[in-house]
């Protein structure tokens, strides 16, 4: 059983598993799925050769529900890519799922059942505006769910400022961070482009709950991560670990370069 228990005693490093379309989404394109797993399988297996503490298998598509939803097929695509990861890596390597947009009680069901150690949610708490409408969070019914199956050992990484998630009205970052932590999320996530805002985030939820773990959801390269990462306590890294674009191959020597970077912070 992988269980993140590195979480908050070390800067941990999480590459980017990035899936294309899968089945059950509109933009499939028949016959990918198993370029999908190979890629995905590649992708994670560079990850743990090059050091990175674990992977976050995303997927990525060009529309999504807003809801706690997902196609049947869908899930059971993510649940194959999952176990194929698992099964390529070391029992230390942590596997996050994240069916987007914020399909969590189907997120959680695949950690739960293929070896993942952790979610990144995109709402645990509150509610944010997306392309594919408003998508809100439902806590109570998540959490409920999650404790139904057992998989209670499966670590919740809320985003409370990033990419994926901006509150829908005016309350600061600090005090999402406090609520999502209230209901049971064990990191929280920002990413900001702008790296002084990004770190007045960091400090923000830091002065708040300073035991909290805080994870960097993107925005950084080998270049900036130690200034980026100094305060914080950990990163979600996709980009500058591929060869070409965002979602091409990850390189095992572009991982063990930013790896060895994060190492020297302490």
């Amino acid at each position: 059983m992988r269980t993140f228990d590195t979480l908050g005693q070390k800067k941990v490093v999480i590459g980017m598993v990035h899936l294309p379309p899968l089945p059950g989404t509109p933009f499939y394109q028949e016959g990918t799925m198993e370029q999908a797993i190979e890629k995905a399988v590649a992708d994670a297996t560079a990850l743990y050769q090059g050091g990175a503490d674990g992977c976050l298998v995303q997927t990525v598509d060009r529309v999504y529900p807003a809801g706690d939803e997902a196609d049947y097929a869908r899930v059971a695509a993510m649940a194959t890519v999952v176990k194929a990861v698992a099964d390529a890596t070391g029992p230390e390597f942590q596997i996050g799922v994240q069916i987007m947009v914020n399909a969590l009680k189907a997120s959680v069901a695949v950690a739960k059942v293929c070896g993942g150690s952790f979610l990144r949610c995109t709402a645990l708490v509150g509610a944010t505006l997306s392309a594919g409408g408003m998508v809100e969070a439902h806590p109570h019914d998540f959490l409920t769910y999650r404790a139904h199956i057992g998989a209670q050992s499966v670590k919740l990484i809320a985003e409370v400022n990033s990419m994926h998630f901006r509150w829908l009205g005016d309350r600061p970052t600090a005090d999402v961070a406090r609520m999502a932590a209230r209901v049971g999320a064990a990191a929280v996530e920002v990413a900001h482009g702008d790296e002084e805002t990004n770190a007045r985030l960091v400090r923000e939820i830091k002065q708040a709950m300073p035991r909290l773990p805080v994870i960097l959801g993107g925005h950084t390269t080998h270049e900036n991560v130690a200034r980026r990462l100094a305060e914080a306590d950990g990163v979600f890294v996709g980009s500058c670990l591929k060869a070409d674009h965002w979602d091409g191959r990850v390189d095992v020597e572009r991982v063990r370069a930013y790896v060895d970077i994060v190492a020297s912070l302490g």
